[in-house]
Formats: C-alpha cells, structure tokens, sequence
C-alpha cells in the first residue's frame, strides 16, 4: 500500500509503498476513501523538516533540552547516533481520516466490514491506504453524513474540545483569534451553541469566509475593527471569553486577548502560539488560562487510546471518543458545515505535490482533502450504495391502445386541482377539440366543485375507485402532492388507464419499482410524466438548427429557483421529499432529451449547507451536464439559462425567452420573441392525447421516464457519499 512520509533531517516527502498492517486485536484496518491535511499542525511539522539543523533546534526548545539531557547520561557519541537515526527516518503524517472497515479484530463488536467510520490520532489515522485504528480512535459515521465531510473528525474534535474548555454559555459573546481551520470550526461550534463570535485574522478572505458562516464580525486584529465590534456587541464591558486558535512566533494573540477580554474572562489555547502573558493585564482582570489538549481526555494516555479502556462517563462525560463521535453528529444535523472549508480535493496520488505547494504558498487553503483510489468508493459501496439500480423496464408491456373511433372525444380525469392543474394543465385541456373533460376528484368537496365549475367538468367527486373503475375514462392526470404520485400512478395503471403523472414520478426507488411492477402485472406502459421542456418551441426550434453532433458535448444548465414562501408544502421534506426531488427530473430530462441519451452517472454538491445543488450527470458517449440548482439568487434574474457546447458550436436558451445558435462561422440565429414564456405544456398535452386517440407510442419512451427519475433520485445518494454514483440497470 501506499502512504505519505517524510524525513525530518532532509526535509523529503514521498509516497511510499510499505508493507499494509495487520488487523490486531482490539481494532479495526480501515481502508481510506479520505484523510485530512491539517494546514496548520502538518505543514509546521513539514516546514520545520525543511530548516537547518540550527532552525530545528530553535523551533524544538523541548527536544534540545532532551539531548542536553541524554548527553550527561550516555555521552556525545552515543546521543549523536541515537539523535541522527532518528531524525534520518522517515515519519508519518495525517491524523484525520473517514475510511471503509475491512477487517475487524478481536475483541471488536461495535463495526462490522463495510461500515463507515471516522477515525484519529496521528500513529492511526495516517495518510495511508490502510490503517489499523483501536477502538476508542474510530467512531460510526452517520448515515447522512458524507465521508469527505466525515474525515473532519479529528480536527472538528480539537475544535469542540476548546470550546468545552471556554464553557460558554447562551447569550455570551467570544473572540476566536485566528480563523484558520481550527478558528472556523470553533466560531461555527460557538455559533451553533448562541454564542456570538468576533473573529480576528489578517487574511481577508477568511474573514469573509467565517461571516459568512455565522461571524457576527470579523478583521485584522491589527485594525481597530475588532476593537469596535467588540465593544458594540458588549457594551463595552468585553468578550467572555477568547479562544487562541492562531500559531505563529508572534505573542500578538495573548496580548489582544488581555486587551478584549472582560474582568474575570477565560482565555482558552488550542492553537501552538506564542504565550509570554503580559503579567499585568492578566492580572488585574484576574484572567482564567486554560489549555485545550488536543481531542479530548483521553489524549496521550495508552490505557485509553491503545487498551481500550473507556473512562466512565459519570466521571468524564466528554472523552475522545465521545467527541468525536459528537461532532460527526452534529454536521450530519447541519449545525456545522464544513463543506465551504473544503479549498482542494486532491487524488492521493498528488500528495507530495500538494504538500510542496501548500507549503511554497502556491496553494493558499483552508482544508485540503485526500481523495483515494476509486477502490476506496467501491468497497463502500455495501453501506451506502454509490451504485444505484435502475429498475428494468418490463418487456410484456404493450406499446399502443386500440385506435379509438373517429370523431370519439377522448375523455379525461383529474386526480387533484391545484395551482398548476388550473394554471398549466386545464386551460389547455378545455379549449381543445376532441377533450371531454369527465370527472375531477379531489379530497375536498369544494375544490373539485370549484374545478368543475370552471372547467366544465361533467362530475366533481371525491371517489378516486368510482374514477378508475369507469370504463368511459380513458386516461387520467395525477396532478397531487408529490408524496402520493407513484401510488395513485400504480393504481390507475392497474386499472387499465392512460396515465400523466406530473413530476416527480416517484420519491424513492421503491416507488418506482412498484410502478414498474404495476406495468408488468397489468400489462400497461400507457405513461407520461410531465417533463414538458423538451416540447418548448424555442427549444425544439433551437435544436433542429442545432443539428446533429459528431463528438462529445458538454451542458450547463443554470436554476435559478428561489425562495419558497414561509408555509409552501414544498418544505415539507419528510413527506414530500427535497425540492430537487420533486422537480429537478424537469431539468435531468431536458439535457438528457438534448443530448440523446441516458444518463449513466450522477456526481453531487450542496456547497452552501441549504437547497442549493451542484448536479452533474455523466453519458455513454463522454458528454457531461452540470445542473446548478440555486435557491439564493436574484428575483430579477431569469430562473432558467442553458448552454449546450459540441463540435465548434453553441446551443443558448435564455428562460423559454430567446434561443440561439452559434456556429463555427461566428453566425447565429436567435428565435422569435414569444409574449409569453411557452415551456412546452401545451404541445406535450397535445402528444399526450393524440397518443390517447391514435393508440400510437407515448410522447417520451417509458425506458427514459425511469432513467430519468433514477437519476434524480441518486442525488441524494452521491450526496451522501460524497462520490460519483453509477447508474445500472438491475439483474
């Protein structure tokens, strides 16, 4: 196996292959799928590597006083040997990991192979293919955490272990000084608990960044802007406490810390600073000094971190173990995001040049992830599935209905009438030649009254089996909350009826199987869902200029979705799933239809910790489309942009406004200008129902329906995994 390594005399880094370590007992050998780099303990251990024998001196006044020591007792040349051996050896580094159980020791009965688990400590948690972890440095991962966000573990623990340390309490205010790693998870734990927290940085950039997560205010500790903000959210009297969280030769933290701290503050010292206390000022505040050691209790002691044996949670309700397990909780439940911290997800394979370029500056992070071979993913796959099944679609179906008589209208029914059946479906509907409008059934008496009046429905009920069971119906519309769409979808398939279904299809896989199955038992694929933009006009027209591509291609497809009104049942996502979930098939189906294919892989992002998505969908032939669903836009912005780029040319939609297409020649066409935005509902209900008439195929193959609501439903999977997933159909 493979691991980073380096040689404190020479400074070296590489990546190793050394032998794999056995599974002992009391432990468990982890297979990586990411590790950590701690831009600020790693890179000082990797800058110290690099300086003369003099510089390593100065920084390690603690080893130089161990040589001094062994000198006086063994001599000069025995202690020369003994110093050199050790530094020319190469060390590990890393000391936070989330990885793949592989193989359980003796003694182990918490894990099993394939559960997900975070891991610490800096000889167990290293930057390595494989590590063998004791029991009281692993903890389970949650099921809805993803494991790059798992691997923040350890340093998340550091973070929650200062915060303990400072003992803050609702209502007070906090100074973290620098807003490094460790400094962002503290202001965001701090945050989280309803303390409000002034940060103090030179960088700009993380400022902005720890504002932006939650930061009542944030500066350069050398600018009077911290100052002031102190005293405005304190009434001047000073913060209750100050968390060091910067490292660095300077005593600059200590002494701000004395200037902004109230009478009787706690200073609390999680970073590696410099610490000659002004006398003075400490004492006439009377300022409580504390250190935070490292995880937790527990930390350096053998009997716990390598035995296994676990303090009594009378006695010490917070161990390493504990915490760690605490603040994987706690990002799972978003009350920490860590996402937004993330600067560099790297292949393992770039480590050493990744390691040089952090410490050269070139590469300014945050946090920087391992990311390791893709074996890693897969054999993760038993706890969360990064390959999703798509249900095969049933070959005893028939295709077509038999042709109805001329001049026979077909006849419809509504299963619901809401906002959009009566904005987008039904005006279409009752003005149609060859519609009879027969019966709406809704769940409130009034509302299918309502529909029936204004639409000219024969009857209103509130009977759906009285619906189905009519053999004058010839098809019916699902237009309900999105929670009972597969069901009433099924039930009407059963029942022998044509069937539109508005998005989504279903809300889990299961439901989709059902459907599936529904087809299959009654022989019935006579299906629509209500993917309508691919039957916009500018879209269709924009296609065929469009024309035929040769090579791969690559679309962008911008959502600009919004806010929802305070009270939309959208929100409620433990019913009625996330918002991508219910509408995001519209968009899936869009590239798919202009690309010309299903698509075979889907790769997520919520960067932001809120509905914002970064969906992108992989095809047979190379081509890619990256959905950026975004609720924190603009009103005024349109809600719906795309690109299509392939073969010198350009495909543009501009919110169902204008459409272009640009060509190798610098040419480009842009469509009429409609009055009103035409996002294809009238034109896929006018297929929809010649299909009815004629008997003929659906308007959208029934294979793509599914392959369509597979893909959006494996959103949330590659969200939780945080890695691509692969769609396979099922055996």
């Amino acid at each position: 196996m493979k691991q980073v390594v380096q040689n404190y005399k020479s400074g070296e880094l590489a990546l190793l292959d050394v032998p794999v370590p056995g599974c002992k007992p009391g432990g468990v050998l982890v297979r990586t799928a990411y590790s950590l780099i701690s831009t600020g303990t790693e890179l000082m251990k990797v800058s110290e590597a690099g300086m003369s024998m003099l510089g390593k001196a100065r920084s390690r006044p603690d080893q130089v006083a161990k040589v001094v020591q062994s000198v006086a007792t063994n001599g000069v040349p025995a202690t020369y040997r003994k110093v050199m051996g050790k530094l020319d050896s190469y060390t590990p580094l890393g000391y936070s990991l989330c990885g793949v159980v592989e193989q359980v020791g003796d003694g182990i009965d918490d894990v099993k192979a394939g559960d997900l688990v975070a891991c610490a400590g800096n000889e167990h948690a290293l930057h390595a293919e494989l590590n063998w972890v004791p029991k009281n440095l692993y903890t389970p991962v949650p099921d809805s955490l993803a494991p790059r966000h798992a691997a923040f573990g350890t340093v998340g623990s550091i973070a929650l272990q200062g915060v303990r340390q400072g003992e803050s309490r609702l209502g007070e205010v906090a100074l973290v000084v620098g807003l490094g790693l460790i400094g962002q998870l503290v202001a965001q734990l701090l945050t989280a608990s309803g303390v409000r927290v002034v940060g103090a940085d030179p960088d700009p950039a993380r400022c902005e960044l720890a504002e932006r997560l939650g930061a009542a205010a944030c500066g350069d500790p050398a600018s009077p802007a911290v100052e002031s903000a102190v005293a405005e959210l304190t009434d001047g009297h000073g913060v209750d406490q100050v968390y060091l969280a910067a490292g660095g030769g300077s005593n600059q933290p200590v002494e701000l810390a004395a200037r902004l701290c109230r009478d009787r503050g706690r200073v609390v010292d999680i970073g590696k600073c410099r610490l000659d206390l002004p006398w003075n000022a400490y004492y006439e505040k009377e300022l409580d000094v504390r250190f935070s050691r490292s995880y937790g209790p527990g930390r350096y002691d053998p009997e716990y971190e390598i035995e296994g044996r676990d303090y009594p949670i009378g006695y010490v309700r917070w161990t390493e173990r504990r915490n760690l397990a605490c603040f994987l909780d706690l990002a799972a439940r978003g009350r920490v995001d860590v996402e937004p911290l993330i600067t560099r997800t790297a292949d393992f394979d770039d480590a050493v040049e990744t390691y040089q370029r952090l410490k050269n500056g070139e590469l300014k992070a945050v946090a920087v992830l391992f990311r390791y071979p893709e074996q890693a993913a897969e054999d993760w796959a038993s706890a969360d599935a990064p390959v999703v099944s798509v249900p095969v679609v049933p070959g005893g179906a028939r295709s077509s209905a038999p042709v109805r008589a001329a001049k026979t209208p077909v006849r419809l029914a509504f299963v619901g009438a809401g906002n959009y059946a009566t904005s987008m479906l039904l005006p279409h509907l009752a003005q149609r030649d060859g519609v009879e409008l027969s019966t709406v059934v809704t769940t409130t008496a009034l509302s299918a009254a309502n529909a029936q009046r204004k639409f000219g429905f024969r009857e209103a009920t509130t009977d759906l089996d009285a619906v189905l069971g009519d053999a004058s119906v010839d098809a019916v519309f699902v237009v309900t909350r999105h929670s009972s769409h597969a069901e009433l979808t099924r039930k009407a398939l059963l029942a022998g009826k044509a069937v539109f279904v508005e998005k989504p299809l279903a809300l889990t896989s299961q439901e989709l199987t059902g459907v599936l199955e529904a087809v299959e038992e009654s022989g019935n694929d006579r299906l629509q869902v209500g993917f309508n933009r691919r039957f916009a006009p500018l879209l269709q027209e924009a296609g065929k200029r469009f024309g035929a591509r040769t090579g791969p291609a690559s679309l962008r497809y911008l959502v600009n979705a919004g806010r929802l009104d305070h009270g939309s049942w959208y929100l409620q996502q433990g019913t009625e799933g996330s918002r991508f979930a219910g509408e995001g098939g519209h968009f899936v189906d869009t590239a798919s239809w202009l690309l010309g294919a299903d698509p075979v892989s889907v790769y997520a992002l919520a960067p932001s910790g809120n509905e914002d998505l970064q969906v992108v969908l992989g095809y047979p032939d190379g081509s890619t489309a990256t959905i950026s669903y975004v609720t924190t836009g603009a009103a005024a912005f349109p809600k719906e942009t795309l690109d299509l780029v392939a073969d010198g040319k350009v495909l543009q939609l501009d919110d169902f406004v204008r459409s272009s297409v640009y060509d190798g020649r610098k040419r480009w066409v842009s469509s009429r200008l409609p009055k009103a935005r035409d996002k294809g509902q009238s034109a896929e209900l006018a297929a929809f129902v010649r299909a009815v008439r004629t008997g003929g195929p659906m308007p959208v193959p029934l294979g793509s329906l599914v392959a369509t609501t597979a893909a959006t439903l494996a959103v949330r999977a590659a969200l939780a995994g945080g890695a691509p997933v692969t769609l396979a159909e099922a055996r």
